[in-house]
Order: C-alpha cells, then sequence, then structure tokens
C-alpha cells in the first residue's frame, strides 16, 4: 500500500509536468492573457527543480513522512485554486504553488523507498518510479486533451485531487515515521543560492531562443546570475556547518559518475520525448491524439526495460552492465531515430521508439540506486535530490540546446528551399502542425522536407549526448557496496 501511494504522488508531479500542453490554447481562449501562457509550464517547472535539493534535506533532517505530507499538501492546494483561477496571472502563480510541492513529491518518495528496502531489493520499487515517468510522459498530454474535450480544461487540476487525497491518507497511516535529526540549523543561505542559480538557469534553458534572443539584455544577465549564484552557493557549501549539498560526495566517483550519467540521459531523453511527437504531428500528418497512441512503443520499451532491470536486479549485487547497455540504447535508438523521413513506415518509426524506451528503462531509475548506495544514511534524502535534479536540470537545458540545433537546421533548410519557403524561414522554427499543413501544397512540401531534415539533425545530436552519457557510465564501479556502509534503513547511524 504505501509503495503504491509514493508511486501515485510522483505520478501525479510527473503528469503535471506535461498535462497542461494539449489545454494551453483552450485555457488562453477562456483566461486570455496569451502572453503569460509559456509561463503557466515554466511557473511549474522551475519552481519543481529548484526545490528539489532543499526537499532532500529536510527530508534527511525531519524524516520523510512530515515531508512528504507537506508536498502533498502544497501540490493538492496548487491543483484546487488553479482550477479555480479566474484569470491568467492567478493561474500561474497557483501553479508554481503547485511546482513547490512537486519537487517534493519526487525527491522525498524515491528517498522514503530507500528508508524501507535495502539496497539489494530496491531495484524492483525504484522500477516501478521509473515506469511512473515513462507513462507520464506520453499519457499527460493524452489525457490533457480528453479531459479538455470531454469536460473542461479545470479538470485537469481537480483531477489530482482524490488521487493525492488518497496517497495522502496512506502515506500519513502507512509511511514510518523516523526521529528527526538534531544538531546545527539548515544552512539557509546555501539553500537560496542554490534556488536562485537553478531559477535562473532554468529559465535561460526555458526562454533562450524562443522568447528571448540567446545575445538580449534577459538571457545575459540571467545566465551571469546563474554563474554567480552557482559560484557562491559552493562557496557557502565549504564552509556551511551543515551544507545543503555536502560536496564531499561528489568526492566519490560512483556519486559523481551517478550525477553526470543522469544528467546527461536527461538530456537526450527530454531531447527525443519533446521532438517526436513533432516528427509525428508535423512530418508525418498525425493529430495530437494519435502522435500520443503513436508514442506508445517508447512508453513499452521503457517499461519492459524497467521490469527486466527489477528482475534482474533484485537480490543483485552487480548492476553496471544494465545502465552501460542502457545508454548504448539509447544512443542507437535516438541514432537510427535520425534517419526518418516523410517515407518512413510506422512500424520503423515503432521500432526506433521501442529501442530507445528500453534504453531509458535501462539506466534511468539505476543512476539514483548508485547514489543512494554510495551515500551514508544521514544523507540518502540529499543524495536523491541531488542526481534527480540533475536529471531535471540536463532536461532543461537538452530541450534549449537541441531546440536551437532544430532551428538552425530548418532556417538553414528553408532557405535554402524555394522563395517561398524562404520567405517563412525566420518564423519556420515557431510553426505550429496547424500552420504547416495549411501552407498551398508547393510550399508545403518544401516545408516538410526542411522539418526532416531538421528533425534528423536533431535527433543525431541527442544520440551524440548519449554517447556522452555511455561514456560516463563507464566511470562507475561495478556493483553495490556492502550493506553495513551504505544508506538506508538500519544501514548507518545517523
Amino acid at each position: 500500500m504505501i509503495m503504491l501511494a509514493l508511486a501515485l504522488a510522483v505520478l501525479l508531479a510527473a503528469l503535471d509536468q506535461t498535462i497542461v500542453a494539449t489545454a494551453l490554447p483552450t485555457i488562453a481562449g477562456d483566461l486570455g492573457g496569451v502572453t503569460q501562457l509559456a509561463w503557466v509550464v515554466t511557473a511549474y517547472l522551475v519552481a519543481e527543480t529548484v526545490t528539489m535539493p532543499l526537499y532532500g534535506k529536510l527530508g534527511d533532517r525531519l524524516g520523510r513522512r512530515p515531508v512528504l505530507i507537506g508536498a502533498v499538501g502544497l501540490f493538492l492546494t496548487g491543483s484546487a485554486l488553479s482550477g479555480l483561477a479566474g484569470s491568467m496571472t492567478e493561474l500561474v502563480l497557483f501553479r508554481a504553488l503547485q511546482g513547490l510541492g512537486a519537487g517534493g513529491l519526487i525527491v522525498t518518495a524515491m528517498a522514503a523507498i530507500a528508508d524501507l528496502v535495502t539496497p539489494e531489493r530496491r531495484a524492483r520499487s525504484m522500477a516501478m518510479i521509473g515506469g511512473v515517468f515513462a507513462i507520464a510522459s506520453v499519457a499527460g498530454p493524452l489525457l490533457g486533451g480528453v479531459l479538455v474535450d470531454a469536460l473542461s480544461w479545470r479538470w485537469i487540476f481537480y483531477v489530482n485531487l482524490p488521487v493525492g487525497l488518497a496517497a495522502l491518507v496512506v502515506i500519513a497511516r502507512r509511511l514510518p515515521a523516523a526521529e528527526p535529526q538534531r544538531g546545527l540549523p539548515v544552512d539557509v543561505l546555501g539553500a537560496a543560492l542554490l534556488t536562485v542559480a537553478g531559477a535562473a538557469a532554468v529559465l535561460v534553458c526555458s526562454w533562450g531562443g524562443t522568447e528571448h534572443d540567446w545575445r538580449s539584455p534577459t538571457i545575459v544577465a540571467l545566465s551571469a546570475l546563474a554563474v554567480a549564484a552557482g559560484a557562491g552557493f559552493v562557496a557557502q557549501e565549504r564552509r556551511a556547518a551543515d551544507p545543503v549539498v555536502p560536496l564531499g560526495l561528489f568526492g566519490d566517483r560512483a556519486f559523481s559518475a551517478a550525477g553526470l550519467s543522469g544528467f546527461l540521459i536527461g538530456m537526450a531523453m527530454l531531447g527525443a520525448v519533446t521532438f517526436l511527437p513533432l516528427y509525428l504531428q508535423v512530418v508525418d500528418g498525425a493529430s495530437p491524439t494519435e502522435a500520443g497512441l503513436r508514442m506508445l512503443p517508447f512508453v513499452a520499451g521503457s517499461l519492459v526495460a524497467a521490469a527486466i532491470t527489477a528482475k534482474k536486479l533484485d537480490g543483485a549485487r552487480h548492476y553496471k552492465a544494465f545502465p552501460l547497455a542502457g545508454a548504448g540504447l539509447v544512443a542507437l535508438g535516438l541514432l537510427m531515430l535520425s534517419r526518418v523521413e516523410e517515407t518512413t513506415s510506422d512500424v520503423v518509426t515503432a521500432i526506433d521508439m521501442v529501442v530507445t524506451g528500453l534504453g531509458i528503462g535501462l539506466v534511468m531509475q539505476v543512476m539514483i540506486l548508485v547514489a543512494q548506495n554510495h551515500a551514508p544514511r544521514r544523507h540518502v534524502g540529499v543524495a536523491t535530490s541531488a542526481v534527480t535534479f540533475a536529471r531535471s536540470l540536463g532536461g532543461s537545458i537538452g530541450v534549449a540546446v537541441l531546440g536551437g540545433v532544430f532551428a538552425a537546421r530548418l532556417s538553414s533548410e528553408l532557405a535554402g528551399a524555394s522563395p517561398q519557403a524562404a520567405r517563412i524561414a525566420d518564423a519556420g522554427a515557431k510553426l505550429d502542425p496547424q500552420e504547416v499543413h495549411a501552407l498551398p501544397p508547393v510550399v508545403r512540401a518544401d516545408v516538410l522536407d526542411a522539418f526532416a531534415a531538421a528533425l534528423q539533425t536533431t535527433f543525431a545530436a541527442a544520440a551524440a549526448i548519449a554517447v556522452a552519457a555511455l561514456v560516463a557510465t563507464l566511470l562507475l564501479p561495478g556493483g553495490l557496496r556492502p550493506e553495513r556502509e551504505v544508506g538506508g534503513a538500519g544501514f548507518e547511524p545517523a
């Protein structure tokens, strides 16, 4: 029951990253404020990402149960208020409140699993969490579209309430309480500096090349702020008596390799998830709902690989082969996707997605296991949050980098096509599927060719990032540490 409740908590947070995507046009028509539309997604993403390290530290200090209950409460409050929003400004603020809770749902749930299950038996539980993320990546837009069509956009937020309340009841009743750690106060300055650095970095990645030019004063100022706050954070953690993220953790090769691999796999994975629907809708002509359904092979591959990983790792002490194979399959799958074009059959595309999904399922949650296993018990929450934060930040940076690759190649292809296509080169990356398919047939053919070529280059760049992740996994040790040396319930005294 408690594992199901933890999985539901993670599902809520993961779904709300993507569930609003298909509802945004309807929301804009109802509430107005089109200029603030991007903030409905950005506010949630920023709040979720920057709070992860602090939740990890608070969970270690106060125990998982009160922190998780507080995170669920924040998330449900934000969900209810988002459904009641009467203006775009209100919706953005309430989405940020949702995000503040979501960061705690993801990190604290995974850290709670480390408390409850020994390292040799964690694989099965972590595979379940990995499956939840895979399902949410595709189910979010699909569920959002169904709820908007059948009920109202407000129900994409209301639907969280019964599920979240059920999870909250089980967590409050079944999750064991822990004795809070007594000692030094939480490093508030370190937490604040990390929050500023993380928020600025995510905003740079979200806005750069879309809302603002990369060389605009806004992006330059945010980049400088991210660097300055990041440097200040490192300096603060070096002298803090009880740092938010103990830098000594990075002295462990396995922990550092897990963080780096998670960051790079996050970059590659979000690239695939972001640009696959664009291929399916623009180049292949699928509707949004059809595109969501046609991404099911990606989810199926991830779920199958997660199940295999859980079965093979459950009770085993050697795991390195799984992330190595996973990163290799991600690179191979993305390389296969870099060859898709207008004439590529649906079967071939589905096979490419299955291969990529298999790789994601093999590598993603193993990185969390490695981080938890190579951290002392008192730092299990911090270790979990650090790798999760790295993966989330990697995803944001990956979307920005690959988006820049896509936009540059698309503009170049359009400029070199027919004079009619060249006239829309500047707006090419901002064209939505409806606009593309409404173009005159002659122009549309050139634009579709340009989109296919740009997507091929984008997937090839994502494959190169996955190869870098493969190199990073080579730094991992061969297996788990002995139980007495690692984090988890009853292993190391706090």
